[in-house]
């Protein structure tokens, strides 16, 4: 699948990470225990995954 431009809401994010979990690919948690994109870019299933909507598709 094709991989989009994807943002996290730092203010949003809990750090519990069920994103990084689900796609250690893309996102993993940084040095501040919160979620961040490796390269920017992610699958948009992951949009899905965070329990507390921190990541969004980027416009």
């Amino acid at each position: 699948m094709a991989k989009k431009k994807l943002r996290i809401d730092k203010s949003q994010c809990i750090g519990c990470g069920c994103c990084a979990g689900t796609y250690p690919d893309d996102i993993t948690i940084g040095d501040d225990g919160l979620a961040e994109l490796i390269s920017g870019e992610g699958e948009e299933e992951a949009v899905g995954v965070c329990p507390v909507s921190a990541i969004s598709l980027a416009e």
